[in-house]
């Protein structure tokens, strides 16, 4: 089969590997209906974040499950599917208090030695604990399909930005950083009824997409800038909840310059570059609380699929150029020139 992988910084080729197999009798095999380039890949691929040459990459898919091992007991071959970014046995102590991505057993797709999903398949370890079945009849649903591959991560990972945020029904909510996580923020943040959101961006298209997805407020402005802005805009307080969603030191500095005292940051960017930009003596003396990490979007699947199904959110715009997998690199490097938001991969 054809699959994604990365020989070295800007190098990503597609190339054939081995098929797929049921290793364990707990795996499945699926065909990759769709997958996305998420910007977290981005840091391999600008040699920010270390990988092996030959590695794979990808860790957002769909698909339909092809065969399943003799003791899966959820899914069976014909079965259309969603997956997490993170594989989880289901069964442990991790996985019964909802923080899958701390599983034991569990894993990244794209981690050396397994499937990423950017391919035309993927073994999926511990099936009936990381998939989660889809109404079949959206396999011929374009948008519906494009909508749903969100939940396997940005959709959950602004949702886990906006519950460690704190976000209330009511509350104002400032987010910072207009990629997919982000505007996914805003729309997580507004169907957890914030009042008033105030979407941190530069980018017109991304920020029209934010005011789709629920921000009442857009501030251009960057550092300093765009803390004045904020503080401005509420009054001199600031925001009850904050969403960081880049991962740098300044990012992180403007989100605590934003919040309100009391308030709260809920932090999903990967971090990358010199440090976190945290002052701890500021955020004690201003009761500012942190929380957030790797988002288990395995448990909120659930709850966000039936909102979906019905249209009442739709992430499907967060994804603004398609292309096939020969063209992944070309992907690649649309996402790093940011001539494009989110890359929709058609294998």
């Amino acid at each position: 089969m054809r699959a994604t992988v990365i020989h070295a910084p800007h190098d990503i080729r597609v190339q054939e590997v081995p098929d797929p197999v049921i290793q364990q009798p707990t795996d499945v095999v699926l065909r990759v209906l769709r997958a996305c380039i998420c910007g977290s890949d981005l840091w391999a691929y600008r040699g920010e974040a270390a990988r092996e040459p030959g590695q794979r990459i990808g860790h957002e898919f769909i698909g339909i499950v092809e065969e399943a091992g003799p003791e899966v007991r959820g899914f069976a071959a014909g079965d259309l599917v969603v997956a997490p970014f993170v594989w989880s046995d289901g069964t442990c102590e991790y996985c019964a208090e909802g923080l899958t991505t701390s599983c034991p057993q569990g894993g990244f797709w794209g981690s050396v030695g397994s499937d990423g999903g950017q391919g035309e398949a993927v073994r999926v370890p511990f099936a009936d604990g990381t998939l989660v079945k889809l109404p079949a009849a959206a396999a011929s649903d374009d948008r519906l399909l494009t909508a749903l591959l969100a939940l396997s991560d940005v959709l959950g990972t602004g949702h886990h930005a906006a519950i460690g945020a704190g976000v209330k029904p009511g509350s104002t909510v400032a987010v910072v950083g207009d990629g997919a996580v982000g505007l996914c923020g805003v729309m997580a943040a507004k169907r957890l009824g914030a009042e008033r959101i105030i979407a941190l961006g530069r980018h017109q298209v991304r920020t029209d997409i934010a005011r789709t997805f629920g921000a009442t407020d857009v501030v251009a402005e960057r550092g300093e800038a765009a803390v004045a802005a904020v503080r401005e805009l509420t009054g001199g307080a600031g925001a009850h909840a904050v969403i960081e969603a880049v991962g740098t030191e300044q990012s992180m500095r403007t989100a605590v310059g934003i919040t309100r005292d009391g308030g709260s940051i809920g932090y999903v960017g990967v971090p990358h570059g010199s440090g976190t930009g945290l002052d701890l003596g500021v955020m004690f003396d201003r009761n500012i609380a942190l929380r957030g990490g790797v988002a288990p979007v395995r448990t909120y699947i659930p709850e966000l699929l039936p909102d979906v199904l019905a249209g009442t959110i739709d992430p499907s715009p967060v994804f603004d150029l398609t292309i096939g997998l020969d063209e992944v690199p070309a992907g690649y490097k649309a996402m790093d020139q940011r001539s494009a938001l989110k890359v929709l991969i058609k294998p």
